[in-house]
């Protein structure tokens, strides 16, 4: 691999070529892209590192030119904005005050929806269709939804103002400080179909706490007496491995659940490990925009013969990403390794 001087190491310290070589070594280090080959990457490194950027945002057109060069539609760089959305849904988590709003359909006003339990929210007296009119000083009649998401949002123990009307007209001016909110990837209840009693659970992701969730969601059903589950994977785009394969040892004693091969021949097996928690019927619903981690989990359960799918073919994805965050808080997820069914 070229070097470069100690002068040109300073140089690009703290600069957006700095963010340009560390998209590169990333690649040339961990990449499976069907079109990556490190004689031609190492070429591109001496373009890139050839080339003046005055702009972050150069920068970031470079990087998402040199990736293109891969052909691997899932190895792409996140600018920070994209990294931070990213990283809530991996981790399950945001820093905010918990609660979901809406611009009301009706009065155009920026509206509670909902107050997450024993959040500062809840704390703070936040109820549910209290109207915010302002968000630290900013009138919000002024401002889209997105824009007001994110100036609710920010740095846990920071506090952020609210001038509140409740539907008595009275006006609330609330302080209340941000904490980490634990965002519910799993959401469950008890359908009954004839005399049956079935247990309906939806997995929006999996992120690192989908596991825990489903967990819980499992034995309170069991709970509930349900004769049998319903899990729905339909448009769930994927998230962690990790989290795929514990919630399939869930459902699982036993079985192979699924194999990944790096780039550098590395071969790892995950297989049931005899901790199921229920050996109730399952049926799995699965669409075209199950994806990654739903599909991992719904033919491990297919193959063991421990679920029914039902649904359409899912959208064949069959590549692990790993996501790095950048020096200047963007990030770069790239195709570590491929997933396939174990071997027999």
């Amino acid at each position: 691999m070229p070097s470069l001087s100690r002068p040109a190491i300073a140089a690009m310290e703290d600069s957006p070529k700095a963010i340009v070589d560390e998209m590169w070594q990333i690649v040339y280090t961990e990449s499976v892209a069907k079109n990556f080959e490190p004689e031609s990457w190492l070429k591109l490194r001496e373009d890139l590192l050839s080339q003046n950027y005055d702009t972050y945002d150069t920068a970031y057109r470079q990087i998402r030119g040199a990736l293109r060069t891969l052909g691997d539609p899932y190895t792409r760089f996140l600018d920070p904005e994209e990294f931070e959305t990213l990283t809530s849904q991996t981790t399950g988590e945001l820093s905010g005050i918990g609660i979901r709003m809406e611009i009301n359909a009706e009065t155009g006003i920026l509206t509670v929806v909902d107050v997450l339990p024993d959040s500062p929210a809840e704390a703070a007296g936040v109820q549910a269709e209290d109207q915010i009119m302002q968000i630290d000083g900013q009138v919000t009649a002024l401002l889209s939804l997105e824009q007001s998401s994110e100036l609710i949002r920010g740095l846990e123990g920071t506090e952020v103002n609210l001038k509140i009307r409740r539907r008595d007209q009275s006006s609330l001016d609330l302080a209340i400080t941000r904490a980490k909110i634990e965002l519910a990837t799993v959401n469950y209840g008890v359908q009954t179909i004839g005399d049956e009693k079935v247990g309906y659970i939806r997995l929006d992701e999996f992120s690192s706490h989908a596991a825990e969730q489903m967990y819980n969601a499992i034995q309170d059903l069991k709970a509930e007496t349900v004769t049998g589950f319903v899990l729905d994977l339909r448009g769930n785009p994927g998230g962690l491995l990790y989290s795929s394969v514990d919630i399939a040892r869930m459902w699982m004693e036993e079985g192979a659940i699924v194999r990944t091969v790096d780039r550098k021949g590395g071969d790892r097996q995950f297989s049931a490990n005899q901790t199921a928690i229920t050996d109730l019927p399952l049926v799995v619903l699965v669409d075209e925009n199950s994806a990654s981690a739903s599909e991992i989990l719904a033919a491990a359960l297919k193959d063991n013969q421990r679920a029914t799918l039902v649904g359409t073919r899912t959208y064949g994805k069959g590549t692990v990403q790993s996501v790095h965050e950048l020096s200047n808080g963007a990030g770069l997820a790239v195709t570590i390794s491929r997933y396939y069914p174990p071997v027999a």
